[in-house]
């Protein structure tokens, strides 16, 4: 199977962040080992020793070479991802990674940015708030988790802002006298020429794309960290590779990705649920069956690329630049 190019890095340090939340801190193996650059909105791949390979934002600012700081929420029903890292996983281990990627990239040239993050979606966000910061550009964030005890980097959203030109809203609808986010209402006191980013659980994310169905599409922008739809398993049809001469069926039961390793055809991949984007292919004949949450609805429409680890086709032949 083809996978994206790795590196090994050691875990430098792993610290208590909320509850369910630990941060991990990593670092090159030696000066001859340098991290690769990266932009705020990044993430990285972890490549797990149970053979899982899962997605994290990266939390650190976009100028600190020296370490990735990534976020890990020990989700209830782990299987096998987060709770690896929590439970096994300890400072001075060499583990193996893939990237930095960026599908959830800051507009620099923003007048004004707003952000919404639910639980640990806030990690991307962070990211670009210190870019914010240094750049000088105004932001504000609505910030909404459960209590207080399981909103992670509390204390240093509330620095960003003193640091900086940013507005900070805490919604905790799990205590008493709690609040939710009015999403509806965030996106229409929005400046009209604002770009507004939102990451956290897949209900808030949609109710994020409700509100600011109205807005530009270009200013509009989400991290998914979980898959939207099931991949798509129906088959009965055929995926011709342009570069690697092979004509490859896709049966019932199979996704193309599977479909194409199994004949032989490398494709990088990573998450097999279609929140990386690491398995993306140009489409140069064919109407694909979308059902990633990486592309925009503007990019599937045009129907130019595709993710081969969960969308499907339909037309009965998808000729892909592979």
């Amino acid at each position: 199977m083809s996978v994206a190019p790795t590196r090994q890095v050691r875990i430098r340090a792993m610290r208590y962040e909320a509850q369910g939340v630990i941060s991990v801190e990593l670092a090159p193996l030696g000066p001859d080992a340098p991290l690769a650059p990266f932009t705020a909105g990044a993430h990285i791949d972890l490549h797990l020793p149970n053979g899982l390979i899962r997605s994290y934002s990266l939390l650190n600012h976009q100028g600190d070479a020296s370490r990735y700081l990534i976020g890990v929420h020990l989700h209830p029903a782990s299987r096998g991802g987060s709770g690896h890292v929590h439970a096994a996983m300890r400072p001075g281990d060499v583990i193996t990674i893939a990237g930095p990627r960026n599908h959830f990239e800051l507009a620099e040239d923003a007048q004004h940015c707003v952000f919404i993050a639910g639980g640990i979606g806030i990690t991307p966000l962070l990211s670009m708030m210190r870019r914010l910061n240094e750049l000088q550009r105004p932001w504000e964030l609505h910030y909404a988790a459960r209590t207080r005890a399981q909103a992670a980097f509390l204390d240093e959203v509330r620095e960003l802002s003193a640091q900086g030109r940013g507005q900070v809203t805490i919604a905790l609808d799990g205590e008493p006298g709690g609040t939710s986010l009015d999403l509806a209402q965030i996106a229409s006191r929005a400046p009209a020429h604002a770009h507004l980013y939102c990451c956290g659980p897949v209900g808030m994310l949609e109710a994020f794309e409700a509100a600011t169905a109205g807005l530009p599409p270009a200013h509009v922008h989400t991290e998914y960290f979980a898959p939207r739809h099931k991949p798509q398993t129906s088959g009965g049809f055929e995926v011709r590779c342009a570069r690697s001469a092979k004509s490859v069926q896709v049966r019932a039961g199979q996704t193309i990705l599977h479909a194409l390793l199994d004949e032989g055809v490398q494709v990088p991949y990573a998450c097999e649920e279609g929140i990386c984007g690491t398995c993306e292919v140009p489409v140069l004949q064919g109407s694909p069956d979308h059902r990633d949450s990486v592309l925009t609805q503007q990019e599937k429409d045009a129907g130019k690329t595709m993710m081969v680890c969960c969308s499907g086709a339909k037309s009965e032949v998808l000729v892909l630049d592979i």
